[in-house]
Formats: C-alpha cells, structure tokens, sequence
C-alpha cells in the first residue's frame, strides 16, 4: 500500500497540489486521472522520489519515503516496476537484453539466473520465443508488453504505468488494459495507473482518484464514476457530444 498524507508542491509561485491525501491499496488497480496541467503527473513523480514535496508525507507500507536518505530510497525504488509513456525500449539492445537490463544493474544474479527470469517474464506477457527481436522489429502492442515485462522482471511490490495506451488501437489497448489487471492481482501489487483513456478507467479501474487543479476532487471506482452527479468529473469524463448521448441514454435506461 502507498498512502499520501497532506502533499503540497509548488513551483516557484505555481501551486500545483495541494493538501493531497489518498491511499493506494495492493491487489488492485488504482488509477489517477484528470485534465492536462491538474498536477496528476507531478504527483505521480512526488511519489517515485523524482520531485520532494514541499510539505506531507509519502508511506510505503507504512515506511516514510519522503524522509529517507539515498541509501534507503534506492531499496524502496528497487521495488518499484515503471511502464513508460512511449514504452522506453533501449533501440540498440534486443528484448531480451532491454528485460535483463534491470537484473543486470540491480542483482547479482548469474547469467543462467537472469536468462530464466526473462524467459518467465516473456511467457507471462505471451511474447515467449521473442528474445532476439529488436524493438523496431515489434509492433507499438509487442512494445508494451516488453515494456511490462522489464517492469515486473525485478518481482516488484509496486507498479506504475504512465499513459500505457498511448498510441495503441482500442483492441490492442483492451490487451494491455487486461494484462496489467491480470498482473496486479496475481502478483498483489500496489499498481498505479495515470491516464488519459477512459475506457481503461471503466475497464480496470478499482480506485479512481480525480485530480482537478490540483486537488484531490473525487474518488471512487469504476461504478460510481458512471452514475456521480459530481459537476467536474461529468465534464471531464462525458467531454463530447457523443459521451454525453451515451449518458443520457444510460440514464434513460435506469428511469
């Protein structure tokens, strides 16, 4: 589990979050979302220690990581798996060298070691048999799911996936949607999900946390968010005309 605790952060006279507090639950799939510039991101990066919060607290498993030193912050990020907006791929190194890149900077595992978990970690996005190919080889869906194989290569307790849709066509995203709920239940990580795509939010989404200015507006799950009559996240989720006739029929429905 993460908690946040009353986290403020500015940027010179631009506050961007203020007094947030929420806690992401392990063994589920806990997303953020919310308007370009609401501060969902630099919240995400106060979370994984790329920005210091001005003020409050970050707990992971009850372990205050805003108070660590660089010693025990590195410990913590060694549990941390990230999926990358653009996927991150090294372009000159192979599948298999991009998965073992982790393994390779951050245990001690022997080559034999390192091979097996690889091999695990493809077979368990269904890209077994895929170790020589290299990223431009692959299509934009195989590329997330390299990308989630290098991320839980390290069996970590807490995953973090920015925009994991980004650039997929809606089958394919309904893949990567199912892959990463698949993998937070089994694995029981705490997964924290930022994104833009509303399908993924009504597919997976157990706890949805609604940014809006900075503030932690709404949250609930992927029910609620359908019938809430919150003013703000009507407008943010039902945007267009045609999100908006689906809305109106749906209510017509419950009459």
């Amino acid at each position: 589990m993460i908690e946040i605790r009353n986290i403020n952060k500015s940027f010179g006279d631009v506050h961007v979050l203020h007094d947030i507090n929420t806690k992401f639950e392990k063994g589920v799939v806990n997303i953020i979302i919310g308007q370009s510039g609401s501060g969902k991101s630099v919240l995400a990066k106060c979370i994984v220690g790329l920005h210091q919060p001005d003020t409050g607290g970050i707990f992971y498993d009850g372990e205050n990581f805003t108070e660590m030193d660089r010693r025990q912050k590195v410990l913590i990020r060694k549990e941390i798996g990230m999926l990358f907006q653009g996927s991150a791929l090294f372009d000159s190194m192979t599948v298999e060298e991009n998965i073992m890149f982790p393994l390779t900077m951050f245990t001690n595992q022997t080559k034999k070691e390192k091979l097996n978990r690889v091999n695990f970690c493809l077979e368990r996005v269904n890209l077994e048999g895929r170790n020589k190919l290299y990223p431009a080889e692959c299509s934009g869906g195989m590329q997330k799911r390299i990308a989630i194989a290098r991320a839980i290569s390290m069996n970590p307790r807490y995953l973090f996936c920015d925009e994991p849709n980004s650039g997929l066509d809606p089958k394919t995203s309904i893949v990567i949607d199912n892959l990463i709920r698949e993998i937070t239940y089994e694995y029981d990580m705490t997964t924290v999900v930022i994104t833009h795509d509303m399908n993924s939010v009504i597919e997976i989404g157990d706890k949805i946390m609604f940014i809006h200015n900075g503030y932690n507006w709404w949250e609930g799950d992927r029910k609620s968010i359908i019938t809430t009559e919150n003013p703000e996240i009507l407008n943010f989720v039902y945007a267009s005309d045609f999100m908006k006739e689906i809305r109106s029929s749906m209510q017509d429905k419950r009459k």
